[in-house]
């Protein structure tokens, strides 16, 4: 399932090169690994306590905006319930794509109409 979310990802990455952000990445960074090994794509994570060296210290309630100037997609895997619509926020200063993939069984806490639920292949997400 996860490389079919980075398949995804790649799919929407039509620009030379590709600046995406994964956001809240946490301790799981594989489909920033698999992204990563693109040579067409500049990507950065960010955490509010980053796990290592790669990841930039950023707070999504209160972003850096500079981190996600034209970011072409952001992106983040099970982001608590509580930082979805600082995501959303972040998202209506953006102009990139941005997809939520939340817990299996746990809907959107955002307000916008504009998210649409995507299946692709084994992934579900959501696109805003």
């Amino acid at each position: 399932m996860w490389n079919d979310f980075a398949e995804f990802i790649l799919t929407q990455a039509t620009e030379n090169p590709t600046k995406i952000v994964e956001i809240a990445v946490g301790k799981f960074d594989g489909v920033y690994q698999y992204l990563k090994r693109n040579e067409n794509i500049d990507i950065i994570k960010t955490d509010i306590s980053p796990d290592d060296d790669e990841v930039i210290k950023d707070d999504i309630t209160n972003p850096n905006l500079e981190l996600y100037k034209n970011a072409d997609i952001i992106y983040s895997i099970r982001p608590p319930s509580e930082l979805q619509p600082h995501i959303e926020k972040l998202s209506q200063k953006v102009k990139g794509t941005f997809i939520i993939k939340p817990l299996c069984n746990e809907d959107l806490n955002i307000r916008s109409k504009k998210a649409r639920l995507k299946n692709y292949k084994k992934a579900s997400f959501y696109i805003l």
